[in-house]
């Protein structure tokens, strides 16, 4: 497929510098369902990339447009602030009935705005005011928003020079295999708890992403996040896990903890907790942190309720039966073949064995990275998937590394399609 550049002089003359996704996909997209779009002259693509993580069903979900359709059309409320509506009801008991109770999760339910870092932002700020301590430790490569307190625990120097001011409060730790496995887990984190003269000021918190999207696609052992798990507990820190990208089935599960047994203090969703792109943001935590004041965290649009509508229905859809669980680690082990084989064909084209594997891969579920030892060949390799009808993002802290964030409905044969895509694209960088 050949495609023609649009064109986009409305966007570029009269749209901020600041935009990005449609730098590296020059179209004028149109219209979509599933696991494609289609822009205004009639190309296809397929869609690797779901909304950064916000289309887990796909793009326009029928299911999930007729529960909405409807609500609109018999004039359901849609503004709501935080009063209490019956699109709210539903989707709050089909959460409790399919998602917590199931899994034993006591959780209590904050709808704290309607994006993720409104999410992390009560976060923190909760787990300050319980433990009456300002200092949060996050994690090397994390990302965890765009607003100053998120920032302030993001790992991303470019994003973090976009604040504009200093970021405090915040102090990283090396994630999981940062060292290469040449330093005891968390050594260094404890000395520093421990020793008096080490200047680290008592966390309230650890903020953790049990895999690391937009890092790079670093996937945290099991037993690693129980020994996270464990040293918060001792340490009298609050455990919280940003799912925000990696839960609502991304992984398999519906939390991406859950393969390690572990419970966090504190759990952040957004993203594909509408199930239909719509904005909406949960902040979970034990009741016993519930020390709110009425009022305290606001914000104009915490009520969404058709993304209530479209939530409650993903819900009941999708994770009633354990089937979703299933059929991601399934597709997940369908991309992970494809990508030992192209990893297998990069290493036989390599001519230059000192360098190291000439690519990698690592992932769970269905968000999947490719690491280039060259840094320039990721960007390289998702603008000729694009020009060949595929869309795909970089992650990393320099772009290095394709990820791959298929709708969890797409299907083997879209799979299938999207990979050998990939495959070629790869090739042809070479």
């Amino acid at each position: 497929m050949t495609i023609t550049p649009p064109a986009l002089s409305v966007f570029e003359t009269l749209e901020s510098e600041v935009r990005s996704y449609c730098r590296g996909w020059p179209a004028v997209f149109d219209r979509a369902q599933g696991s494609r779009l289609t822009d205004e002259d009639g190309h296809s693509y397929l869609d690797f990339f779901a909304g950064a993580g916000a289309l887990n069903y796909g793009h326009n979900n029928p299911v999930l447009k007729r529960a909405l359709i409807d609500y609109i059309e018999r004039d359901g409320i849609t503004h709501g602030l935080d009063m209490a509506t019956t699109a709210k009801r539903a989707f709050l008991e089909s959460f409790q009935n399919v998602v917590l109770r199931p899994r034993d999760l006591p959780y209590k339910v904050m709808f704290p705005g309607p994006t993720g870092t409104n999410a992390v932002e009560s976060a923190l700020k909760l787990a300050r005011k319980v433990k009456g301590r300002e200092s949060i430790v996050s994690f090397t490569n994390a990302f965890h928003g765009m607003s100053l307190g998120s920032l302030a625990v993001t790992g991303n120097a470019f994003k973090r020079a976009g604040a504009g001011i200093p970021l405090v409060h915040g102090t990283p730790m090396p994630f999981d295999n940062y060292l290469d496995g040449q330093t005891q887990d968390f050594l260094w984190f404890e000395r520093l708890l421990e020793d008096q003269g080490s200047g680290l000021n008592k966390p309230a918190a650890v903020i953790v992403e049990t895999i690391q999207g937009e890092g790079g696609v670093n996937v945290a052992r099991p037993e690693w996040l129980r020994a996270l798990a464990d040293l918060c507990h001792r340490q009298d820190m609050l455990l919280i896990v940003d799912d925000i990208q990696m839960g609502c089935g991304r992984t398999g599960a519906f939390f991406s903890f859950e393969e390690s047994g572990i419970t966090p203090d504190i759990v952040t969703l957004s993203k594909s907790i509408s199930g239909y792109g719509l904005p909406m943001s949960l902040c979970l935590f034990r009741p016993e942190l519930d020390i709110w004041e009425p009022g305290e965290h606001n914000g104009t649009f915490r009520g969404n309720n058709p993304a209530f509508v479209t939530a409650a229905a993903a819900l009941t859809t999708y994770w009633a039966d354990g089937q979703m669980e299933k059929q991601t680690i399934a597709r997940g082990e369908q991309v992970e073949r494809a990508l030992a084989a192209i990893c297998a064909e990069s290493a036989a084209w390599s001519t230059d064995d000192s360098a190291g594997p000439a690519a990698e891969f690592r992932g769970r579920g269905l968000v999947w990275g490719l690491e280039f030892a060259d840094k320039e060949r990721a960007s390289a390799v998702c603008a000729r998937a694009f020009g060949l009808g595929l869309l795909l993002e970089t992650s990393g802290p320099v772009g290095e590394v394709v990820k791959l964030l298929p709708p969890l409905t797409v299907t083997p044969e879209e799979l299938d399609e999207g990979l050998r895509t990939l495959a070629r694209a790869v090739l042809e960088t070479a």
